[in-house]
């Protein structure tokens, strides 16, 4: 009977790890999948949208296909601005859509898009 236990928690994870691609990295203990991509809008409080690239391989024809993936992440001190490269790791439900938090910033963004000076 636990064993069944440990594979229903372990699929959504695993899931989250192929949503995520080849950037997800998952911690042997705790499950903890961190992602790396873009911010691509700062606008909301708190919350970030963050853009993930992965590499998915065609079934048929073996081929490599660029997919994306969007998701919200919380953004408590509100760091992150538009061209940032971030660090997120998953976590519980925050809101409807926001299942995500940043880690860190890797790289800050040297000319913000859309802002006049």
């Amino acid at each position: 009977m636990a064993k069944a236990t440990a594979t229903k928690t372990a699929a959504p994870a695993k899931k989250a790890a192929n949503a995520a691609g080849a950037n997800a990295s998952v911690e042997a203990r705790g499950g903890r999948i961190e992602v790396e991509g873009e911010v691509i809008s700062d606008k909301m409080n708190k919350t970030i949208s963050v853009l993930i690239y992965r590499l998915v391989r065609h079934k048929k024809y073996g081929k490599f296909m660029r997919r994306s993936s969007v998701f919200k992440a919380h953004d408590e001190n509100n760091t992150a601005k538009i061209g940032d490269t971030v660090i997120i790791h998953q976590t519980r439900p925050l809101s409807k859509t926001k299942r995500w938090a940043l880690t860190k910033v890797v790289k800050a963004a040297t000319v913000t898009a859309g802002v006049k000076e």
